[in-house]
């Protein structure tokens, strides 16, 4: 698979994509545990992977 657009993709985008998610995951932690959790992993992922492309920038 080609993942070159999604190198691309700004830093700042990411960390708000992760801050998206971990609103969303607690807004729906009461009624859907599954979503919580899915919502969650995403965050950290984009998290992580905003701070890696942002070690390698500088």
């Amino acid at each position: 698979m080609n993942f070159d657009s999604f190198k691309n993709i700004p830093t700042m985008y990411l960390y708000f994509g992760s801050v998206i998610c971990f609103v969303l995951a607690s807004s729906n932690k009461d009624t859907n545990v599954n979503l919580y959790y899915l919502l969650m992993v995403i965050g950290v992922l984009l998290f992580v992977f905003g701070l890696f492309k942002r070690s390698r920038k500088q």
